[in-house]
């Protein structure tokens, strides 16, 4: 029943992402007129090899690994979503991929102690790897092994929306709090949403360039409350679901990963000069404060879910 329902078509899935991730950066690697360059490095830093040498034979060996790991992600894949059975396509196929961002990331450094995400490019690498996510979901659903559930089905439910702003004003405020404490007692206040609205509306790519400025505070305050407004939607939505389908709540748990390596990968790609006064730990405490706020607050609105999840938190639903 397993290798039916899940193993097979989660592999093919798996193989079928990593072939539109290696297909990005063939393009990639054409452009710079270095055909094959992403697999041949990869390969080195797996083996911990200083050169890298193009040869079909190294090509064929990554490829290899590449397709197999995929292959596993995507049976890991399935056999979760087959579980939940309520979460709508493109989102986890978002989110699969910004896991499988962290996971190369992480893996990366412990293995080889090679940061591939930062040789190849952060925006090249998240990229390659959404594509993956939404490509071997898409397959999964398309060959029924992961039913999809559209967002209109969801999102009709009139309470979420509400819900959704009020708990993402709730880590809005708790992030713009903790930043704040932490320019006052640096002696700066407003200088962390001045130097994310400068790197974002004006441009401004170096440290000493930042100054505080009301109209880049004001600015990126706004994006700031529009994201997290979203991100508190989506999370209630995915709530919602659980109260019938309680292991939904993993889904939960993964788009919280998903938020996080966003929001680091903003903080790289538009204001990098950043992380040396902010560092990651105090970033990532941010959000994780905002997450348990978040958290607490939908966690209070929805009684049929914590009784559901008090009786049986796996198989049992509302």
């Amino acid at each position: 029943m397993f290798v039916k329902r899940f193993f097979y078509p989660g592999a093919l899935s798996g193989m079928l992402g990593a072939v539109a991730m290696a297909l990005w950066f063939l393009a990639i690697d054409a452009s710079q007129g270095q055909p094959f360059r992403t697999p041949a490095f990869l390969e080195a830093a797996l083996l911990g090899r200083d050169t890298i040498v193009v040869t079909p034979g190294n090509i064929v060996l990554y490829s290899v690994i590449h397709l197999a790991l995929f292959a596993l992600a995507g049976v890991a894949v399935a056999w979760l979503l087959g579980r939940i059975r309520a979460v709508p396509g493109v989102l986890a196929g978002l989110i699969v991929g910004f896991v499988l961002y962290e996971l190369v990331f992480f893996a990366s450094v412990a293995v080889t102690g090679v940061d591939i995400v930062e040789s190849l490019g952060w925006l090249e690498y998240l990229t390659g790897n959404l594509i993956a996510g939404v490509t071997l979901v898409g397959y999964l659903h398309m060959m029924g092994a992961a039913p999809e559930v559209s967002w209109w089905s969801i999102m009709r439910r009139q309470h979420i929306l509400t819900e959704g702003i009020v708990a993402g004003l709730i880590g809005a405020a708790v992030v713009a709090v903790w930043f704040l404490i932490f320019d006052a007692v640096s002696g700066q206040p407003f200088f962390t949403p001045s130097a994310l609205g400068s790197a974002l509306f004006l441009g401004v790519t170096d440290l000493d360039a930042v100054s505080i400025h009301m109209g880049a505070v004001v600015g990126y305050s706004a994006v700031h409350l529009g994201a997290f407004a979203v991100m508190g939607v989506v999370a209630s939505a995915v709530l919602t679901q659980a109260e019938e389908v309680p292991p939904l709540l993993l889904g939960a748990v993964l788009l919280f990963v998903a938020f996080e390596a966003a929001f680091m990968g903003f903080i790289a790609l538009g204001a990098e000069f950043l992380l040396g006064p902010l560092a990651w730990t105090s970033i990532a405490f941010a959000n994780v404060l905002a997450a348990g706020g978040m958290g607490y607050y939908l966690w209070r609105k929805h009684p049929k879910l914590r009784a559901a999840f008090a009786a049986n938190p796996m198989d049992r639903t509302a």
